[in-house]
């Protein structure tokens, strides 16, 4: 087992500083068509969480900039509406709107579909990409669904689950184009699935955590498409490349100062979240891992973590799974 996770965490560093910095993305974009970014989105409704900073802000104005109608999902108001301020100014789009929404809570998330299913109106893309600052203390307590859960999980798995789930009905409507994208990250090749969601071990570690919480993102977007897959609705995982953001600043700063000048870019990291908004979708396979505009694998050789996605069924059996049944039922429940 040691052995294994130290194997992964090599691996992991070596297969990262070729791919997934600035030099991996601008050698990967010899191969970028440039037609695929000149289509438009006018009229199409858009959500992106976290869309304040960073990656968020980059989708948020590249789909802006291309006419579509975006939801910025925030946390913060102030610093939302200052972003909110900045991307119409620069777009010229004035259909792009605030959304304050703390997706660390099943009430507000509840909230926020409400506010969109009282409008009626289809969706047409759906862009979750909020992290916790996995170098604090992720252990700080949650409302989600009333119970005490794990930061990381509630924001990264609940959180993203009974958002996506909430949405599902509105997405049908914008059937056949519609689409949910899942910003993962390259972390989870370092971690194999686990029926320990909520980290039970003695000593907590956050990265470890957001590591095995962004696996299970990708396997969540392998069970959406399998379950919804009559529905038009495309579901895709991602992972953006390594950028210099503010939250990898303040959660992993000595990995920010490791890689300064060597990062990529926040519009770098959006690229490929914007590519797949803008595909039509059979260019695309639903269910599957993107990275710089391509089919990714979801692990990498000798990890042992390949079998993990077949042996996690067994979650339906753990408390933590029937959480997560709990938590749709209540989606459902309250629209």
């Amino acid at each position: 087992m040691f052995l294994q996770k130290a194997w992964r965490s090599a691996a992991f560093g070596v297969y990262g500083y070729l791919n997934f910095t600035k030099a991996g993305f601008l050698e990967h974009s010899k191969n970028f068509k440039q037609e695929d970014m000149q289509v438009q989105l006018n009229g199409k409704n858009c959500l992106v969480t976290g869309a304040n900073s960073g990656i968020g802000y980059a989708t948020a104005e590249g789909l802006a900039s291309r006419g579509a109608n975006v939801y910025m999902v925030c946390r913060n108001k102030e610093r939302g509406e200052t972003a909110l301020s900045e991307i119409q100014s620069k777009t010229g789009n004035p259909n792009v709107y605030l959304e304050v929404c703390d997706l660390s809570s099943i009430s507000e998330i509840e909230s926020l579909a409400s506010r969109f299913y009282a409008k009626d109106q289809p969706f047409h893309v759906l862009i979750t990409m909020v992290v916790t600052t996995v170098g604090l203390d992720s252990s700080i307590p949650s409302d989600m669904v009333a119970l005490r859960l794990e930061m990381n999980f509630a924001v990264n798995v609940a959180g993203t689950f009974a958002l996506t789930e909430s949405m599902v009905p509105l997405l049908e409507k914008g059937a056949p184009d519609a689409r949910v994208i899942t910003v993962s990250s390259g972390g989870m090749y370092t971690s194999p699935l686990s029926t320990d969601l909520q980290f039970s071990g003695e000593k907590f570690d956050g990265v470890e955590q957001y590591a095995r919480n962004k696996r299970v993102q990708v396997y969540m977007t392998e069970k959406w498409a399998d379950m919804y897959s009559n529905k038009g609705i495309g579901f895709y995982s991602m992972h953006p490349g390594w950028a210099e953001t503010p939250g990898v600043a303040t959660s992993l700063p000595d990995f920010s100062k490791r890689l300064s000048g060597k990062l990529r870019t926040s519009e770098q990291g959006a690229d490929t979240i914007i590519w797949l908004a803008l595909q039509a979708k059979e260019k695309l396979v639903s269910g599957s891992f993107y990275f710089d505009r391509a089919e990714a694998p979801k692990h990498l050789p000798f990890a042992g973590t390949s079998s993990s996605h077949a042996a996690i069924d067994s979650l339906r059996d753990t408390a933590d799974y029937s959480l997560m049944g709990t938590i749709r039922s209540l989606c459902y429940d309250k629209n």
